[in-house]
């Protein structure tokens, strides 16, 4: 998982074999946090941008005609799909977890995706019951 502004870091969550001889999975977590790790949080890519337009260095920016370019090659498929909207194109709610096709998909190979928000607040609860215990 990368983690964007303001907690830039990240994370990364993978099974590995437990040591010894019988075959045993554990949950492993990487977390890589920016502010924790380095003690302090770098700037922002505003404050960055802003400091080398003061100095003149106009290295991240883009010129006009380079954005002239670009704009050419993507305004003729922004133009057609407007007339044109596309039929049958499985769209779906921001925050949603995806349009019905993607599970169809997956289910035609028997497969499922996983719930993470559900296994991490099962993770929490497990944690949460056994440190009541103790």
């Amino acid at each position: 998982m990368i983690h964007i502004q303001p907690d830039e870091g990240i994370s990364l969550r993978f099974g590995a074999k437990v040591p010894g001889s019988i075959m045993k999975l554990g949950l492993v977590n990487m977390d890589f946090d920016y502010a924790r790790d380095f003690g302090a949080s770098h700037s922002t890519g505003y404050e960055r941008l802003l400091y080398d337009c003061m100095v003149g260095d106009a290295t991240l920016f883009q010129r006009a005609d380079m954005v002239e370019a670009g704009w050419s090659v993507i305004q003729p498929l922004l133009d057609v799909w407007k007339a044109l909207p596309a039929r049958g194109f499985p769209n779906y709610p921001s925050g949603s977890w995806g349009p019905k096709e993607a599970d169809d998909l997956m289910e035609r190979d028997g497969r499922a995706w996983r719930d993470i928000e559900m296994e991490e607040f099962a993770a929490r609860n497990t944690a949460a019951t056994s440190t009541k215990k103790s």
